[in-house]
C-alpha cells in the first residue's frame, strides 16, 4: 500500500505551479495518496518569520524571479515572470479546490488546482474573480453552479481554515510543502526527495 502526502499549497505560488504535474505524476506512479490542503499563508507567515513577497529584501526578489526563470526553462512550462493578476487574494480559488475535493475527490482537487496555478501563471487569469473560477470549473467538465455555491458554504471555509491551523502545528512554512510520515519537504526543488520518500528509500 502506498503512502499518504499532506499537500500544503498556495494557489498562486509558482513554486507550486512549477512541481504540481510532477508531483501528480510521481504519487501515481507509486500508488500514493494525496491530501490535497490548500492553505492560507498569509497566517502562516507571520507566525514563521516568512514576509510577503513584497516585503522582502530586493535582493531576495531579485533572486527569486532568476530562479523562477531557470526553473521555466529547464522544466520548459509556460510561465509569465510576473502575471498580470499577481498577488490576488486567494482564499475563493482555496474554497473552490476544497469543494472540488469534497465533490470529486483528491483526484478532482488536484486537477483542479492544476488548473488555477496555470491560469494564474500561464495564461494570465484573475484566480480571485469568481467568474474565472466558474470558467476553469467548466473547462474541467465540473458542475460550476454547486461547486461555486459549495465554495461559499460553511464547511468548506472551516476546511480551509482548519488546514492553516494544521499547517502552523506541523511547522509548515512555506509553499509548496509535501509531508509524509510527519517528514516535511518544502519546495517543488525536493521532489527528488519525496520520491525517494515514496519509493521507500
Amino acid at each position: 500500500m502506498g503512502k499518504t502526502v499532506d499537500y500544503y499549497f498556495s494557489p498562486m505560488s509558482p513554486w507550486t505551479y512549477l512541481g504540481h504535474a510532477r508531483f501528480a505524476d510521481m504519487a501515481q506512479r507509486h500508488g500514493a495518496a494525496i491530501k490535497v490542503k490548500p492553505t492560507d499563508f498569509g497566517k502562516v507567515f507571520p507566525v514563521s518569520d516568512g514576509l510577503p513577497l513584497a516585503k522582502r529584501a530586493p535582493q531576495r526578489q531579485a533572486y527569486r524571479m532568476v530562479e523562477l526563470k531557470r526553473f521555466r526553462d529547464h522544466l520548459k512550462l509556460p510561465l509569465t515572470l510576473q502575471p498580470k493578476f499577481f498577488p490576488v487574494d486567494t482564499n475563493l480559488a482555496a474554497q473552490f479546490i476544497i469543494a472540488a475535493g469534497r465533490s470529486g475527490g483528491s483526484a478532482a482537487a488536484m486537477r483542479f488546482a492544476g488548473a488555477v496555478l496555470r491560469a494564474c501563471w500561464a495564461e494570465e487569469r484573475n484566480i480571485a474573480d469568481a467568474e474565472i473560477l466558474n470558467a476553469l470549473c467548466q473547462e474541467q467538465g465540473m458542475d460550476a453552479a454547486a461547486l461555486a455555491a459549495a465554495a461559499q458554504s460553511d464547511a468548506v471555509k472551516a476546511e480551509y481554515e482548519g488546514n492553516t491551523q494544521e499547517a502552523v502545528a506541523r511547522n509548515v512554512f512555506g509553499a509548496p510543502s509535501y509531508v509524509i510520515d510527519d517528514e516535511i519537504f518544502w519546495g517543488q526543488d525536493r521532489l527528488e526527495f519525496v520520491e525517494r520518500a515514496l519509493a521507500g528509500a
